[in-house]
């Protein structure tokens, strides 16, 4: 069974930093994207970041700049999403997705597996 497991959200403080982590079991990384996605309450779900099993890395949306980066641990068949710097905006539930095939240029909100959600409350 394809299973994709977010740990890692939690309330911290603006300013404060979290790492998310997306693990993956039931298939290998290899030739997958694995997004990182958003959804704050009352908002539509925004794609955050992307990456291959090779590490390339696409990022989405101006409001992640500086502050999130996305690494792959292929060992571990796990994504992490490192946020820092972090703002009461950033606030809701991150979800991690994947999808055969490379990382795309636009948000490929379609993707084939989906986990459940890590929520991230930043407290000002």
């Amino acid at each position: 069974e394809v299973q994709l497991v977010e740990s890692g959200g939690g309330l911290v403080q603006a300013g404060g930093s979290l790492r998310l982590s997306c693990a993956a079991s039931g298939f290998s990384f290899d030739d997958y994207a694995i997004g990182w996605f958003r959804q704050a309450p009352g908002k539509e779900r925004e794609g955050v970041s992307c990456i291959s099993s090779s590490g390339e890395s696409i990022h989405y949306g101006d409001f992640r700049k500086g502050r999130f980066t996305i690494s792959i641990d292929n060992t571990k068949n796990t994504v992490y999403l490192h946020m820092n710097s972090l703002k009461p905006e950033d606030t809701a539930v991150y979800y991690c997705a994947g999808e055969i095939g490379p990382c795309t240029d636009h948000v490929d909100y379609n993707m084939e597996y989906w986990g459940k959600g890590t929520l991230v409350t930043v407290s000002s």
